[in-house]
């Protein structure tokens, strides 16, 4: 008889126990987290967009739940103007959601919230600058997403070898960060 009520208190302690764990899981909130990706689109002169780069911001910041779903990148306004005539007007372009599936996506940190508020400083920075900001061999693309990369503090900088090859110059940076045990892309 005793054996029984052992038992039966083994198996009413085991539930209880399980009941709890289960409501103390439910009340703890869920790590929120921005992860920033970094991306290359191969581009095609035929099909009017040059080799590109950008950024892409994904996640729920953990201070208000808001979602983020957002990316940016640099360019001229004007393509000729940055190519026949030194610094161009800039703006900062949004990939369409679409497309981004498309890019070649070469790796992805997770970043706080305040350092998720410090790269979108750093994007308004570039969106506003006075004047004629882009430039295609001191600020064009790359520079801008080397900007975002060196503020998550990754080890960057852009060889003359890479201004114009977006794709290759992350490659580079992935092989310069073995930390990110990141594979490059082909």
């Amino acid at each position: 008889m005793a054996h029984l009520r052992i038992k039966s208190i083994t198996r009413w302690l085991g539930a209880l126990v399980l009941v709890l764990g289960i409501s103390l899981m439910a009340s703890v909130p869920a790590q929120a987290a921005v992860q920033v990706s970094f991306h290359s689109f191969n581009g095609s002169v035929l099909w009017g967009r040059y080799p590109h780069t950008f950024v892409v911001f994904q996640g729920v910041l953990d201070d208000t739940g808001q979602m983020v779903n957002e990316n940016f990148g640099f360019s001229a306004k004007y393509t000729t103007q940055a190519i026949t005539s030194g610094p161009a007007e800039h703006e900062i372009i949004v990939e369409e959601q679409r497309t981004i599936a498309d890019t070649n996506r070469h790796f992805t940190i997770t970043v706080s919230d305040t350092k998720y508020r410090e790269l979108r400083a750093e994007v308004e920075r570039w969106r506003n600058h006075p004047g004629r900001y882009y430039d295609l061999d001191e600020r064009n693309c790359i520079h801008f997403v080397a900007r975002m990369a060196q503020l998550v503090g990754l080890q960057v900088d852009v060889p003359e070898d890479f201004l114009r090859r977006p794709k290759a110059w992350l490659n580079y940076i992935t092989r310069n960060n073995p930390q990110l045990h990141a594979r490059e892309i082909d």
